[in-house]
């Protein structure tokens, strides 16, 4: 083993390279590891380019022959939130031993080449967990209080029309006593929670997995927490079994006049049975942050309900925090890597 770890930190226009390499020098001396490092930097093209499959793997960034050229002369580590870590990848790179993604799940690593080749994966779970929920509960607030319509209207097109929202047809709802219903209580889904509890919500949370207490009442079935709620909110993860959890048979079992919010993933929405919602007015409105396809195609049903729908680019977990938080906890496996430690967060 060489006195000189070699490292490439693959980062992008989120978790830029340089957070990267400052996590680790701030690693490094403070818990030592007996040898000294070197980190190229690779940029990669994300999020001002989508990221999509490459090769076998999803949700990635960036070519294989720009991430093989960044492994050469033997690195052994490699840093990345979106690099795709393919079979041809790891088998051009044979000094590669450690992966570790800055991400809740390594999505755009082939886990199967990995462990063929001895490489080590780990991940950053948790990591947006606090931003994501916050940004649940602005998103709710926003279609709930009509907010981006009316600033549409004044702002956009410097109209005082959006003074209708205060007629009492067109009026929000607020959180006060409102039957809020959560499909998951996982990291975000359990902040989600304790946020809508502090607005004095009726919150309803269905999620068979979790056993012990929670903020809210818990609830025996989906199909009872969608008879039941007002607003339902997605923080489920994606799953075979969870793809289209919400299709035309599930909207209809919720009240006339309640509104879907999914900040979670987008495959666990049926679109065109959500639009065919909206269109009848069976939901009053939708907040979303993700959709079945990404980026959304210019046909999509859902621009033309902007009137009930809330529409953000998957910005959940952009917050300044988050990638300093995900660069800091992957160098801290870089860390315990080094000095032969377990690791915290590994899959292989």
């Amino acid at each position: 083993m060489s006195e000189i770890l070699r490292i490439v930190a693959a980062g992008d226009h989120f978790v830029r390279p340089r957070l990267i390499s400052e996590a680790i020098s701030g690693v490094w001396p403070r818990e030592g590891s007996g040898r000294g490092f070197l980190v190229r930097e690779l940029t990669l093209g994300w999020p001002l380019e989508p990221f999509g499959p490459v090769a076998e793997v999803d949700e990635a960034s960036g070519t294989e022959d720009e991430l093989i050229a960044a492994l050469a002369d033997d690195r052994e580590v490699l840093v990345t939130q979106m690099a795709p870590v393919t079979e041809r990848v790891l088998e051009a790179s044979p000094a590669l031993r450690l992966v570790v993604v800055c991400r809740g799940g390594p999505v755009n690593v082939n886990l199967d080449a990995a462990k063929v080749n001895d490489v080590r994966v780990c991940y950053a779970p948790g990591r947006n967990a606090a931003a994501t929920a916050e940004f649940t509960v602005g998103l709710l607030l926003a279609a709930l209080r009509r907010i981006p319509q009316a600033h549409n209207l004044l702002a956009g097109q410097r109209s005082w029309q959006g003074a209708t929202y205060y007629t009492y047809e067109h009026s929000g709802l607020e959180l006060e006593d409102l039957p809020v219903g959560l499909v998951g209580y996982g990291a975000v889904g359990s902040r989600v929670a304790r946020a809508l509890c502090a607005f004095g919500a009726q919150v309803m949370v269905y999620d068979p997995y979790v056993r012990g207490e929670i903020h809210g009442l818990r609830v025996s079935s989906l199909d009872e927490l969608l008879r039941r709620s007002r607003v339902v909110s997605l923080h489920a993860r994606l799953t075979p079994e969870t793809r289209g959890l919400i299709g035309s048979r599930e909207l209809a079992l919720l009240p006339e006049g309640a509104v879907l919010v999914n900040v979670a993933r987008g495959p666990l929405v049926d679109e065109d049975a959500l639009c065919d919602a909206l269109e009848s007015g069976r939901l009053s409105g939708a907040a979303l942050d993700t959709y079945e396809r990404e980026p959304v195609g210019a046909g999509s049903r859902l621009f033309g309900l902007a009137d009930r729908v809330v529409m953000t680019p998957h910005l959940g977990g952009a917050s300044r925090a988050v990638a300093e938080k995900a660069a800091r906890i992957a160098a801290e496996e870089v860390g315990r890597w080094a000095r032969g430690e377990t690791l915290a967060h590994c899959l292989t």
